[in-house]
């Protein structure tokens, strides 16, 4: 209570308490955990618990045995893939097109986007983001089906057309040196416009106000491309390609098993095509560990490239994964 007077009579005030702040860490403690609990389960049994299995490249495994019943080898499997005669050609494809898919995928989204950046023009931006994105959604069977019909030596639309102008038919599916191609570019083709949407997404971050400053100094469209596009753009560069470099092994078996034959079998066979073969190949004897031993190398090559190329990263731009 508070006394106050006014005009010579006493009157008594009421002072309200400040309240007290309700503390949200505790109290929504449980609210924080229920929301994670899932995704953290999930990674506990679907990403965690699945690597205790890299043990069985190290062991005879035997399904009926189990991985603590099977007999324990060390490095053999390791030393057995490394001695295979066809060891050092099966990785020097999967390099090969691992950086030609680099090479020649990595910069074409970065160039779409900013040429989806840089059109007035709503209608066609949206025209063309319409049709670079629409062929990642088609399926790896189907795409690699029209691959078939439109490069058929005899029906095929681009052999009719080369033989039009007096070149062909080319039998491009039984060409060994065009194998690494048709693999590279169908992928390009098939996934550069979803690519690039991280990038345009990235664009949308780079300060107006930096290009209406070039625009009043004079700078021309490209030299406003030149020096305040791609500079807002290396750091997300940065980071895709230290991710893209973390893969630069994974060579999807899929597309080449629906591809190849035994005519492009030097150049289309791949880690992954090989240790397919090796685990369900339909020998009758699956070799779980060797696939298995092939695999843990693969990663562990992956994560080299990856911590290699995210350290000079840090030192030359000063962007990185961590």
């Amino acid at each position: 209570m508070k006394k106050t007077k006014k005009g010579g009579h006493l009157i008594l005030k009421e002072i309200s308490k400040p309240k007290k702040k309700k503390k949200l860490g505790k109290s929504y403690n449980w609210q924080f955990w229920a929301i994670i609990a899932l995704p953290m389960i999930y990674s506990f049994v679907f990403a965690y618990i699945p690597m205790g299995g890299i043990i069985v490249a190290f062991q005879k495994y035997s399904p009926r045995k189990g991985i603590l019943g099977s007999e324990w080898v060390g490095l053999k499997y390791f030393k057995q893939f490394f001695t295979t005669p066809s060891s050092r050609k099966i990785i020097f494809n999967t390099l090969y097109l691992g950086i030609y898919s680099l090479i020649a995928g990595f910069p074409i989204p970065i160039l779409l986007a900013i040429l989806l950046n840089e059109m007035r023009s709503k209608k066609y931006k949206k025209f063309i983001q319409m049709v670079t994105y629409a062929p990642y959604f088609i399926s790896t069977v189907v795409m690699v089906g029209m691959m078939m019909r439109m490069m058929d030596m005899r029906t095929g639309i681009i052999n009719r057309a080369l033989q039009s102008i007096g070149i062909g038919p080319i039998n491009f599916f039984g060409e060994v040196n065009l194998f690494p191609s048709l693999y590279v570019w169908s992928g390009i083709w098939q996934g550069a416009g979803y690519s690039s949407i991280i990038y345009i997404a990235a664009l949308a971050g780079v300060s107006p106000e930096l290009q209406e400053a070039a625009i009043v100094d004079g700078a021309n469209r490209f030299q406003q491309m030149l020096h305040i596009t791609l500079p807002g753009l290396v750091p997300t560069i940065m980071v895709l390609f230290i991710l893209r470099m973390g893969n630069i092994l994974n060579v999807g078996y899929e597309k080449i098993l629906l591809l190849y034959n035994s005519a492009t079998y030097s150049t289309a066979d791949v880690i992954s095509t090989y240790t397919y073969r090796l685990s369900f190949g339909g020998s009758g004897n699956p070799m779980y560990s060797k696939s298995t031993a092939i695999g843990l190398f693969n990663t562990i090559i992956n994560v080299f490239f990856l911590m290699l190329t995210n350290m000079i990263s840090k030192k030359a731009t000063d962007a990185g994964l961590f």
